[in-house]
């Protein structure tokens, strides 16, 4: 029998479809566990579809376990890894098959809460020698004066708990940096919590109105140059594949990539190599850099999770869906590699500059493999009005989105 993935994710990221595309591919069967409304329950490659509850997380995690009874599960988001390592600690003694599951799929549980604090991941890098810009825990405006005067102006404020863009601020004055410091650390006020759990129709907005809590933060020394990442999936800390790669261009300052250029990176890939042996991670994970002036690279911060970068298929060693998938079982596949090492992200690029000179020479990852999850992606960034849908649907047919 095929071995049986279980992707599981809060959001509804188009990335995790591309995950289900390459384990299918490797020879796996995967199942979801997602909200309803999630891209990838529209995938072709999805077995089955487990609803994820925002709440009633665990129980619906625990469910999906339960009825889809994985070899492992893929976290997709920093919520969802929350929500394994939650479930772990419920688990673990009383349903020890649930809990040796999810100590497989993440490595060592207790690793997790060292790596999801900033300034606690960031003392650590340095401690195995990685090169990392100086990073502190603040409390109050007296320590952010201190640390201010020690590194200077910019400087990075980031709230614990935060991921994907949110909960990071890029500060150019003390003014900047005082009110972002004030932003970040607040509880957020229940009255707010839900006209946004009602604006954005997301429940999780609920549990913050229910349960208020306030950030730790931490400023970083902002260090000028390109961003550039890690993707990589190993097992009990070995490395069995990765992608290392630039950043073109990305989406704002601080945000997800758009174009990404794969590099041979020995740094990088030294940086996380340590990382992965010294905290024994498994699964798919991904780091996040930035490269100087000089060309050196300063490890940023972990995604303890599968990121977007380790989406991509360029063979060998660099398809992650595969490299994990050689380790569970003795007869896998792998999909047709991207030849060209600069890569387009869909649909960002289109969205940001649909005349982006970079749709057409880099390669555009558009999943014509896998057309529903195509047109839900469209639509979820609010590119295809419903009428213009048999357009689009015309467009698919004929495997040409310049059209």
């Amino acid at each position: 029998m095929a071995c049986k993935i279980l992707l599981t994710t809060t959001v509804g990221w188009p990335s995790v479809a591309r995950l289900a595309h390459g384990f299918v591919a490797a020879g796996c069967s995967v199942d979801a566990h997602a909200p309803s409304d999630a891209p990838v329950f529209s995938s072709r490659y999805v077995d089955a579809r487990h609803t994820y509850r925002a709440l009633s997380p665990l129980a619906s995690l625990r469910a999906a376990i339960v009825q889809a009874r994985p070899a492992l599960i893929i976290a997709c988001d920093d919520r969802a890894v929350g929500h394994m390592l939650k479930l772990y600690s419920q688990t673990k003694g009383r349903e020890p098959e649930i809990a040796a599951l999810i100590e497989r799929s993440l490595g060592e549980p207790a690793s997790y809460p060292e790596m999801m604090s900033r300034s606690g991941f960031m003392a650590r890098a340095r401690s195995l020698d990685i090169r990392v810009p100086e990073t502190r825990t603040i409390s109050n405006d007296g320590e952010l004066d201190g640390f201010i005067d020690q590194v200077g102006l910019p400087i990075v404020l980031k709230a614990d708990g935060t991921w994907g863009g949110d909960g990071v601020i890029v500060a150019h004055s003390r003014a900047e940096a005082r009110e972002a410091l004030r932003r970040l650390g607040q509880a957020p006020k229940r009255l707010r919590s839900l006209l946004r759990a009602m604006r954005r129709r997301d429940a999780h907005h609920l549990n913050a109105a229910m349960s208020p809590a306030a950030a730790i933060v931490s400023a970083q020394a902002f260090v000028a140059g390109r961003t550039a990442a890690s993707a990589f999936a190993c097992w009990h800390g070995e490395i069995l594949g990765s992608i290392y790669y630039d950043v073109l261009v990305a989406d704002g300052e601080i945000g997800p990539p758009n174009v990404i250029r794969r590099v041979n990176c020995p740094e990088m890939e030294t940086a996380t190599r340590r990382i992965a042996r010294h905290y024994r991670l498994s699964g798919i994970h991904g780091m996040d850099f930035v490269r100087d002036a000089t060309g050196a690279v300063h490890l940023l911060e972990i995604n303890p999770r599968a990121t977007q970068g380790g989406t991509l298929a360029f063979g060998p060693g660099h398809d992650l869906p595969a490299a994990i998938s050689a380790r569970l079982q003795p007869e896998t596949g792998m999909r047709t590699p991207i030849l060209n090492d600069t890569v387009a992200i869909f649909p960002r690029e289109w969205q940001r500059d649909p005349a982006s000179p970079w749709l057409r020479s880099a390669h555009h990852d558009v999943p014509w493999d896998d057309p529903a999850v195509l047109l839900a992606s469209l639509r979820g960034a609010r590119l295809v009005p419903a009428a213009e849908n048999r357009a689009l649907e015309a467009v698919m047919a004929s495997g040409n989105l310049a059209a």
